[in-house]
């Protein structure tokens, strides 16, 4: 899905940021008070990294190649990407993808599986369609829509782990994996980071947020919730954390208004509508952003109800639930982390 995207978060840094920290063990890091900072347009959002370590500024650059490079891979707007390649292939014969992007396409339909198919990497078709987020988007007539929804299924997306190769196995196929390639982009960034030494930064991608380590006051990052009523940086609440990632998908950012109705991004793969239900705004926590990323869309997709026990099915999840209401769910791992800070909303226990 082209998703998600998105939607942002803004990060607080608190206060009494110092030369050096503490490590888990013990050990004093040097870190920066003004971090290595590298800001570029990337993926179709805003992408900034934040380093604080001292003399690490060199791995901005690597980080930001890599970026690069998994985007070309990736969208499906780019016509030498492998996914294009796929795509073009639906129906056709298997495609030999790098083992990375086989990875990706691996976790996204077990996303797509775990979600009962609310989730689907296989809604290309749809996605182009309304293409909201680009400057031809538009609502499609009914009998456009109904002509793409059978070629919707994960199920038809058909992995060859031996021989490394994907097959979209139905003709009109398409892979859109809007909804989780920010999250594995996100993990790839923090491996390189990780492995040339770094121990404290922030990784943004356009509202996808990594927070690696700790920082420079030896604390946890602060890291506010987007209020999904308001324009980006203004906050509900926020929460404490440290090696995990935040993500948030919700129906402020990105949509397509037409006599004065919002269609949002987030589109339901079952009758090929922007889904319609109680949440405004969901925030997922974990360590791996890719699972948050499409979490965030899968829970999304269920409601306040249901996606509440499916988070919960996940020990390494939580979540932020805002409503139309301005009411404030969180699941249980979070009780007593997240603190409200607009007293516009209410949070309910």
């Amino acid at each position: 899905m082209t998703k998600k995207r998105l939607l942002s978060l803004i990060i607080i840094f608190t206060v009494l940021i110092t030369g050096c920290g503490q490590s888990m063990k013990g050990e004093t890091l040097h870190l920066n008070k003004n971090p290595y900072s590298k800001t570029e347009f990337l993926l179709g959002t805003v992408v900034t990294i934040k380093v604080y370590d001292e003399d690490k500024e060199e791995v901005l650059e690597s980080a930001f190649e890599r970026i690069k490079e998994l985007d070309e891979q990736i969208s499906a707007e780019k016509q030498t990407s492998v996914i294009n390649q796929m795509n073009e292939n639906a129906g056709i014969h298997p495609i030999q993808v790098p083992e990375d992007i086989y990875h990706l396409i691996e976790a996204g339909k077990k996303h797509s599986q775990l979600a009962n198919g609310l989730l689907d990497i296989s809604i290309g078709p749809l996605t182009k369609l309304w293409h909201i987020g680009f400057p031809d988007a538009r609502k499609p007539e009914q009998r456009e829509i109904d002509q793409v929804l059978p070629f919707i299924n994960y199920q038809n997306i058909e992995l060859d782990e031996q021989n490394q190769t994907v097959y979209l196995s139905k003709k009109n196929m398409k892979l859109d994996l809007g909804a989780i390639a920010k999250g594995f982009i996100t993990d790839e960034v923090v491996t390189i980071l990780k492995d040339s030494g770094v121990t404290s930064a922030i990784i943004d991608l356009g509202g996808n947020i990594y927070a690696l380590g700790r920082n420079p006051s030896g604390e946890q990052w602060d890291i506010g919730i987007q209020d999904p009523f308001s324009a980006r940086g203004n906050i509900v609440g926020k929460i404490q954390t440290e090696n995990k990632s935040v993500v948030t998908s919700g129906i402020y950012e990105r949509y397509l208004e037409i006599n004065d109705v919002k269609y949002h991004h987030l589109l339901n793969p079952n009758d090929g509508y922007p889904f319609n239900n109680d949440i405004a705004g969901i925030t997922v926590i974990a360590s791996s952003s890719t699972d948050a990323d499409a979490l965030s869309t899968a829970v999304f997709a269920k409601g306040i109800k249901e996606g509440m026990k499916y988070i919960e099915q996940f020990t390494d999840a939580e979540a932020i639930f805002v409503d139309h209401n301005k009411n404030v769910y969180v699941s249980s791992g979070v009780k007593g982390k997240f603190k409200l800070t607009n007293d516009q909303f209410t949070l309910q226990e």
